[in-house]
């Protein structure tokens, strides 16, 4: 239709939709109305909502055609976007498709309901503000039965993208911890539009924050889920799938499943090119997964890699979890065994001082351990942490004053490291770190004779 004269089309569809038109009519004027959507104005748009509204409230149609129809017609208008799902919603039309949904269900009712359910998906997708009634209309606990209930596939795609739309809301998640629904909320991860896969995986990084909620995921399959959106993902997306995976993962009994669906190299990717928020999710995520020994293995031959291949940013993270996995105690030995100290050894005789400095401290860490002192002995780190003594920099000098504390405890290195020990930098470590071991000990001392007074006050101790 060109250039159509919009005020009379839009009274002959008033006209045609009258109560004394037959059903048959109605449905040709509504899906004619449907068919120019996107060529039609604002105005006459805005002005047919109510009356499709209206139409969709009340049937005197046995085959409910004329429901289906505008039903069909308020999606079209939805979807065209800006306020018109909000204007639909503001007539009621949430609660009336609720309704529908409601409605005892029988086999020739399927079609029907399918139309109701994408009406409501548009509303959904196009109007932010519409999921807040939804919401306290019931919305989460009538989506989690419809999916109890629903095979077609379509469907079934738009139940999961309104439910993963309502996670968004406190209220609506709290629901589905408590209704069974959390095996849905896996579903809408693994399906859909990305922009709903993307709701439905935060929904499970705040849901899986406690024990409970975490098992019903893991039972439900979320960690081979969310490891393939990580996979597929754009970079929000990869973010959101590796926090939430940590997330799970911080279950013990759950470290052993996260690692062998394939994150690691997922982790080790998101590390080296995650940007800032990535690199500190990665190095969290490592830290969480290397209480496995078998992991930390995995985990530091990756390491060693991006400290032999990686740029500037990516070694600095690679480091900053090798100083973290170093208070491990089976990491230390699998540290060494990685190849991990020649590594900074060398890295730290070429390196900037922000490099210097950042490696120090995994050094200093590392040197706590006796095994691994011999390793950098080996490697000439001793005349290192010597000459930075008189650094400028004061971490660098702090970081070596007590890498060298820890030499001097092996008779075998105590020679080397005799004269040092003198300098001004370790005499104050000493003092600081003497201080820190009395501060503990007393603390405990204190500890323990809290808990024995309050046991022998305690009358319901036998």
């Amino acid at each position: 239709m060109e250039n159509p004269d919009w005020e009379t089309e839009f009274n002959r569809f008033e006209q045609a939709i009258s109560s004394s038109s037959p059903a048959p009519i109605r449905v040709r004027s509504i899906l004619k109305l449907s068919s120019l959507a996107n060529q039609s104005p604002d105005t006459i748009l805005s002005r047919a909502i109510p009356i499709l509204a209206s139409l969709l409230r009340v049937s005197d149609d046995p085959n409910r055609s004329v429901q289906a129809a505008a039903a069909h017609c308020l999606r079209r208008i939805a979807c065209l976007g800006g306020e018109f799902a909000a204007t639909i919603g503001r007539c009621g039309v949430v609660a009336t498709l609720l309704g529908l949904l409601l409605e005892p269900s029988s086999d020739n009712s399927t079609p029907l309901r399918t139309i109701w359910v994408k009406c409501l998906w548009s509303l959904v997708t196009f109007g932010s503000s519409i999921r807040i009634g939804l919401a306290r209309l019931g919305g989460v606990e009538i989506v989690t039965r419809e999916l109890n209930t629903w095979e077609d596939e379509s469907s079934r795609w738009c139940l999961l993208e309104i439910l993963s739309a309502l996670t968004t809301l406190r209220e609506s998640r709290r629901v589905l911890v408590h209704n069974g629904g959390l095996k849905f909320l896996v579903e809408a991860v693994k399906v859909g539009n990305f922009a709903s896969r993307e709701r439905a995986c935060h929904a499970v990084g705040l849901i899986g924050v406690t024990r409970r909620a975490r098992r019903f995921l893991v039972e439900a399959g979320v960690i081979p889920a969310l490891v393939d959106l990580f996979k597929d993902g754009d970079d929000k997306i990869k973010l959101l799938a590796g926090n939430a995976l940590g997330i799970v993962s911080a279950e013990t009994e759950y470290v052993r499943s996260v690692t062998a669906s394939g994150s690691v190299p997922l982790y080790v990717e998101l590390l080296e090119r995650g940007g800032p928020m990535g690199k500190d999710i990665a190095e969290d995520v490592f830290c969480i997964l290397a209480v496995a020994e078998g992991n930390a293995v995995l985990i530091a031959e990756q390491l060693v890699r991006i400290l032999r291949e990686g740029d500037s940013e990516a070694k600095f993270a690679a480091s900053d979890v090798l100083w973290d996995l170093a208070g491990y105690r089976h990491s230390v030995s699998v540290i060494r065994d990685s190849g991990a100290i020649p590594l900074l050894v060398e890295l730290v005789r070429e390196g900037s001082l922000e490099f210097r400095e950042r490696i120090s401290g995994a050094i200093s860490q590392l040197c706590y351990n006796e095994k691994d002192r011999e390793a950098f002995s080996e490697s000439g780190m001793i005349p290192i942490l010597i000459e930075w003594l008189g650094d400028e920099s004061e971490e660098l000098r702090d970081n070596a004053a007590e890498a060298l504390i820890s030499f001097s405890e092996d008779q075998e290195h105590y020679g080397r490291v005799r004269e040092a020990l003198s300098h001004p930098v370790i005499q104050s470590m000493q003092s600081r770190l003497a201080r820190i071991r009395a501060s503990h000990e007393h603390l405990v001392r204190s500890m323990r004779r809290v808990t024995i007074e309050h046991i022998a006050r305690d009358p319901y101790f036998p």
